[in-house]
């Protein structure tokens, strides 16, 4: 008897539940009957096409609802799917369209290669409303049944056929796409609904960037456990503001976030003393090292439980899941426990570490990925022989991950084996040293690496939780003796002396370089500035020197009034903030100087704080208007707005890219 597929578990739920939703967009709701038919007709025309088993069907859709219907649709027709990313810039679309050779391309978008089409589908296929009626027109359109309705392709995937190729960020280089199969695909999505307790009452809200893994996450154990998939009108960043109230109007009852974008949302909401819409059930957050404080807070504070998600693209998306309420002494928030069919190990040398000691994470069992697409090396430097699973064949996949079982039987991330330093001959993960500073209530965010110019002394630049206590954008601050002295004290309880940072400094905001990581470098020059300033006013008061001149050698000077007397100042202030850019001038773009969909969350929320007239303001304005004083002449011809929540329109209904 042949394995279950993964569209067997839908073909169950199109029985059970056939008038149920399954798809729910700004313009309409699908049924289970509706998608299923709908996506029978576009399967039927893909076969026409040449699509099938272990060829790929590439989508390139502008609305995500479309994109939604066409993996279903691909994997009918009992091919893999890969998506296109809007974000991509041209030249690396064109080498990720090569590079998948899929046998047809669906899309309308402005990404889409100019091959790409839409099904089209009659009157008797699924009108625009939803609703059922006949056959499918179009090439390859297929046969249809007693009623009328498309039939679909009869092409039978095996469970090791490709279900879909996703490729990763390629921040170190080409990026690589990632193979999974059928049935890794099946046992993922019946996991996760199995741990998330997902049902058919719950809409899973698709947020997530169309080319990012999460993408499979919010879709398929949704869709296996009966659930509705939530779409946005766009791919379009939304601020937290917009997501609550998307959240409130679509009855969002799951969510998945990243850790960055959880926590600009959890201060959105702390900030308005508000709680999460009363449907949300569950926030689904990962991506990132969490700091305990926060996690805590929101326990405390708001309805909707949290679950905490470890998983990489090479192993099915997620394999572990942390839903419990987290103790109160708690030094870390941990991973959780492998998802089934997940088998999760830690080890050194290759070999099994003892309970609570720390080793690379090694990651097994049948939901890891055939590979790397057409890299035969890389695949086979990650996905290895396991020597010590008792199954013939088995693989287990290099993480480079560090971590540990507690007593509890979770998994802890402590860093990445590549981030380790060296100090004073012994060997550091930064992590651990940042998680001991974040515990102080007086910080909220630390980074720590060794000091530039010699490497043996370890430096420390924290955020701190008070807002009145940060320094002007760019520059930073170094902590008085006492201060530090306060801060370090618990750390030499508990690390010995050459892991204990020396030099400590506070920042407004930890500045991030084109790639999303801490801009260490940015951070030595601030300090190196700080240094100088330091020096040079020294001389000057005795007389002995000059003052400095320069950028970033002081206070940011407050520019020109805008237009209809709003500050463009106060504007540019934000920007520079925000950006960790004290240099910025009324002209420089803000996407050009990092600036990025979470950034940009971070300055509407800011903007708002201080201008009457940002109230109303949405992230289209900022794509508008890019640059300081472009973005303050907007304000002056808006009149002041109602500030707090609003309910979005249809076309806002667009989440963070």
């Amino acid at each position: 008897m042949d394995a279950p597929d993964v569209l067997d578990l839908w073909d169950l739920r199109v029985r059970h539940q056939p008038d149920a939703p399954a798809l729910v967009t700004p313009d309409r709701v699908l049924t289970h009957r509706s998608v299923d038919r709908l996506t029978d007709a576009w399967a039927a025309s893909l076969a026409g096409r040449g699509a099938g088993p272990g060829r790929l069907v590439g989508l390139a859709f502008a609305d995500p609802g479309r994109t939604v219907l066409g993996m279903l649709a691909a994997l009918k027709a009992g091919a893999g799917f890969t998506v296109l990313d809007d974000r991509l810039p041209a030249a690396a679309r064109d080498s990720l369209v090569r590079r998948t050779e899929a046998a047809v391309w669906l899309g309308d978008g402005a990404h889409a290669p100019a091959a790409a089409y839409v099904p089209a589908v009659g009157a008797g296929g699924v009108a625009d409303d939803g609703t059922a009626g006949g056959a499918a027109t179009g090439e390859g359109a297929g046969a249809a049944d007693a009623g009328g309705h498309p039939v679909r392709p009869p092409a039978r995937a095996a469970g090791h056929d490709v279900a879909y190729v996703l490729f990763t960020s390629g921040s170190t280089g080409q990026p690589k796409g990632t193979l999974i199969e059928r049935d890794s695909l099946r046992r993922f999505a019946a996991a996760v609904a199995e741990r998330l307790e997902l049902a058919a009452g719950d809409r899973w809200l698709q947020v997530a960037s169309l080319g990012f893994d999460v993408l499979i996450e919010e879709v398929f154990p949704a869709l296996v456990a009966g659930a509705a998939v939530v779409c946005r009108a766009d791919t379009r960043a939304l601020d937290a503001e917009e997501l609550h109230t998307t959240m409130a109007r679509t009855g969002t009852t799951v969510v998945e976030l990243s850790t960055q974008y959880w926590l600009e949302y959890a201060r959105w909401l702390d900030a308005r003393g508000l709680t999460t819409p009363a449907g949300l059930r569950l926030v689904v957050v990962g991506g990132e090292r969490m700091d305990p404080r926060p996690y805590r807070e929101w326990q405390a504070r708001q309805p909707a439980r949290l679950a905490h998600v470890y998983g990489l693209t090479e192993c099915t998306v997620s394999s572990t899941f942390y839903t419990g309420l987290l103790p109160a002494d708690a030094a870390e928030v941990p991973l959780g426990t492998p998802l089934r069919d997940v088998e999760i190990s830690v080890r050194r040398d290759g070999r099994p570490v003892p309970q609570g000691e720390s080793g690379e994470i090694h990651i097994g069992g049948p939901l890891l990925a055939r590979g790397f697409l057409d890299d035969h090396a890389a695949t086979a430097r990650r996905f290895v022989p396991d020597p010590l699973s008792a199954v013939p064949g088995a693989r287990v996949y290099t993480t480079g991950d560090l971590g540990r079982i507690d007593a509890d039987g979770n998994l802890v991330f402590l860093g990445r084996l590549d981030d380790q330093v060296k100090i004073r001959g012994h060997r550091l993960e930064p992590a651990r040293v940042e998680r001991a500073l974040c515990e102080d209530p007086s910080v909220e965010q630390a980074v720590v690496f060794p000091d530039p110019a010699t490497g043996t002394v370890l430096w420390a630049f924290t955020v701190p939780a008070d807002p009145e206590r940060a320094p002007l954008p760019g520059e930073a601050v170094r902590l008085t003796a006492a201060e530090r002295d306060a801060l370090v004290a618990p750390l030499e309880e508990q690390l010995p002396d050459w892991a204990v940072p020396r030099v400590l400094y506070r920042v407004s905001v930890l500045p991030k370089n084109p790639h999303g990581k801490i801009d260490k470098r940015r951070l030595s020059d601030w300090a190196t500035a700080t240094a100088t300033a330091t020096v040079v006013n020294a001389a000057a008061a005795t007389g002995t020197g000059t003052a400095a001149t320069g950028t970033g050698a002081g206070p940011t000077v407050p520019g020109a009034p805008g237009p209809g007397g709003e500050p463009l100042s106060t504007v540019l202030g934000l920007f520079r903030e925000v950006l960790g850019a004290p240099e910025l001038g009324p002209d420089d773009d803000f996407f050009e100087h990092g600036g990025q969909s979470l950034l940009a969350m971070r300055l509407l929320a800011r903007l708002r704080e201080f201008l009457p007239s940002a109230a109303g303001l949405r992230a289209s304005a900022l794509l508008r208007c890019p640059t300081p004083r472009l973005l303050a002449g907007t304000l002056a011809t808006a009149g002041p707005r109602e500030a707090g929540p609003r309910q979005a329109g249809p076309q806002e209904a667009g989440l963070p890219r």
